[in-house]
């Protein structure tokens, strides 16, 4: 990977475009200065409440249902090394190694903020793996999202210690070999340090921080691709009005309604072949607009979470307090994702509805299935099939993992918020709507090639675009992949690179 400017943390400032330049990127990463002057002192009380002897949840008690057992002075170190080893539950797939970087730069900066009363040198580790690039290999499946990602973390966390696998120059190994090989020491944990590492909400962050970024694309893309089936299609832009949007101002619905008008901008609007469209073309901005809205709500939560302290207990030093609270709790993250689950199937379900509109000639006016010669070939029938199934696919996966909650902990963990899985169908759902919006992208493109005249510039603009990949379907060929190249397409693109290469100024 390129490396990128370093990120500089401290536990306050962490971007979501930070995280993803070290996620993505390669970026290298830093502790501030003072960052390390309040670790220290937040060491110091977990210090003097030791040597007090003091009843401390995770320090001097077990964990979870067991905080009940006090653990003498003399066992706390191994206390911490236990949990690390017995908390190694994950299954599954691993994350993909952008999300696992993403998971110990986000975990660094937590720890960072100097409330978890842990030495300097845990966060320096973490950073040393992010530089040199060195992954821990976690499994994906285990969190129940409270308190917090402790399966996903604790496997993150034994790859410090020298235990469990990495990812390295491309290779899979063991940790120790890796550190071995590196020049690098295996962590032994001090009190509160096991704790601290694996008490947090960073799987969860982690995915959704990536997942922001390929969504803020789509929807930008979404309004672009229904733009080019609106023309297609021949569609009356009275309803995109601004007149209709101060009716309602929804700040998503205007910004929909805006793109839309700037992407049909130029096209002659005294003739249309319908008073009213179907609501797939009417109703796009107050479609597409709440999605932006909630998307807008999921990136000012996630933004306060990755600069947040989901550990526990809390180490206040100015206070002198060391409390046991529920920041680890996964709430706001696992209603974020759910929210825009639905959102995400919402945009998906309308644009296969428009693909579905283009294909019929009773709607469009243009030949049945787009197919040149109808009945000998079947056009781009197949395409809205596929769309159809991953429609289907994303309504169940819509359904929210937040509002199942499953007890732990023998009780004491009564209520878990499941937020890691809604953040992965988030993630998978994202996916899937990539190939719905894909595909209207080719219909949408060969319908507007039925168009006398040329298409508004940014339109005409988005056209070209797909055809230097994907020819006009002159007679029957495998869509699959078009489709495929059309997905990869769009891939490559961001919201501002593709703002900037259309040319919209809405």
């Amino acid at each position: 990977m390129e490396k990128k400017e370093a990120v500089i943390i401290d536990g306050e400032k962490l971007s979501l475009e930070d995280v993803r330049a070290v996620a993505l990127e390669g970026a290298g990463v830093s502790l501030s200065p003072q960052s390390r002057k309040k670790m220290n002192r937040s060491l110091k009380l977990v210090g003097r409440w030791i040597k007090d002897e003091k009843i401390v949840y995770g320090i001097s008690t077990g964990f979870g249902g067991l905080s009940d057992v006090l653990i003498p002075p003399g066992e706390q170190e191994q206390l911490q090394h236990n949990l690390i080893k017995s908390h190694c539950a994950g299954v599954g797939p691993p994350f993909t190694e952008e999300v696992v970087r993403a998971m110990m730069l986000l975990r660094a900066n937590s720890l960072a903020r100097g409330n978890s009363g842990i030495r300097p040198l845990i966060v320096d580790a973490l950073i040393e793996f992010l530089n040199r690039g060195i992954t821990p290999v976690v499994p994906s499946r285990g969190s129940v999202g409270a308190s917090g990602d402790l399966a996903p973390l604790a496997h993150l966390a034994s790859a410090l210690l020298g235990e469990g696998e990495v990812t390295w120059h491309g290779k899979t190994m063991r940790s120790s070999s890796a550190l071995k090989k590196a020049g690098l020491e295996p962590l032994r944990l001090a009190p509160k340090e096991g704790l601290a590492l694996i008490n947090g909400t960073q799987a969860m962050s982690s995915i959704l921080c990536l997942a922001l970024k390929d969504l803020e694309t789509l929807l930008y893309f979404a309004d672009a691709v229904a733009s080019l089936s609106f023309y297609a299609t021949g569609g009356n832009p009275a309803a995109l009005s601004p007149l209709v949007s101060s009716a309602r101002p929804h700040p998503g619905q205007k910004l929909s309604a805006e793109r839309l008008l700037a992407f049909l901008s130029g096209r002659d609007i005294n003739s249309f072949p319908r008073v009213q469209d179907s609501y797939s073309f009417r109703c796009i901005p107050q479609v597409h607009g709440p999605v932006n809205d909630l998307y807008d709500f999921a990136r000012r939560m996630l933004v306060i979470e990755i600069n947040s302290v989901t550990d526990n207990p809390l180490v206040f030093p100015d206070e002198e307090e060391i409390i046991s609270g529920g920041n680890f709790h996964g709430a706001p993250l696992g209603l974020a994702a759910d929210s825009l689950a639905v959102g995400v199937c919402y945009l998906g379900g309308i644009s296969e509805r428009r693909t579905y509109k283009m294909l019929d000639s009773s709607y469009s006016g243009l030949p049945r299935f787009l197919a040149k010669e109808e009945g000998l070939s079947s056009g781009l029938m197949l395409c809205q099939y596929t769309a159809a199934a991953l429609v289907s696919e994303n309504k169940v996966l819509a359904h929210p993992s937040s509002i199942d909650s499953i007890p732990t902990s023998a009780g004491q963990e009564d209520h878990v918020s499941m937020g890691l899985f809604s953040c992965l169908k988030l993630s998978q759902m994202i996916a899937k709507l990539r190939y719905i919006l894909a595909i209207e992208w080719i219909v949408a493109a060969e319908a507007a090639g039925y168009k006398e005249g040329h298409p508004p510039r940014a339109l005409k603009k988005l056209y070209d675009m797909l055809r230097k990949e994907v020819p006009e379907f002159k007679e029957d060929r495998p869509p699959k992949d078009a489709i495929e190249k059309a997905v990869e397409m769009i891939d490559k693109l961001t919201a501002c690179g593709l703002a900037d290469s259309l040319g919209e100024t809405g």
